[in-house]
């Protein structure tokens, strides 16, 4: 009976969604729903640790564009720590984790992020089940379900 109380509250996503990484100044990203992975992970490339007195700071790039390398945004986060997080290929990777807010809908909130290079990866932006846990239920046979606002999405 929780569940039926709890799906009539939250909103519906595709498998793919537009999303927004405001602290990263990424206004749009196309972004796979995936309820089979446990975190979430952004194509980061160009990784910089930055140490201050009392935070360490990551500097890295991101090609928010899906299967392109134009438009680089630069940007940084304060990193907070390091996970080993298998692969879809079965290897364990040690990866910086970042904390950020994400915007999908009419939704906000702040999530994990791993950054890793997802170069030949389909979407560079993979959001997993901790990341939209208690915020979406998924439709896996939709798509694209909130639209981002205009003039923000990258011309592909």
């Amino acid at each position: 009976m929780k569940t039926k109380v709890l799906a009539k509250k939250l909103p519906l996503i595709g498998w793919r969604e537009w999303v927004a990484l405001p602290d990263l100044q990424t206004p749009a990203i196309k972004a796979k729903i995936d309820t089979g992975a446990r975190s979430s992970a952004l194509h980061a490339f160009d990784l910089e640790i930055l140490t201050g007195a009392e935070q360490t700071y990551l500097r890295f790039k991101v090609h928010p564009q899906q299967r392109s390398d134009r438009g680089v945004i630069e940007t940084q986060a304060p990193l907070l720590e390091y996970r080993a997080v298998r692969s879809s290929n079965g290897l364990v990777e040690k990866r910086p984790v970042i904390q950020t807010s994400i915007a999908l809908g009419d939704r906000a909130w702040t999530i994990d992020l791993t950054l890793t290079n997802r170069d030949v990866m389909g979407f560079r932006l993979l959001l997993g089940r901790q990341a939209i846990r208690r915020q979406f239920w998924v439709d896996p046979g939709r798509s694209f379900l909130h639209p981002i606002s205009p003039g923000s999405a990258p011309r592909l």
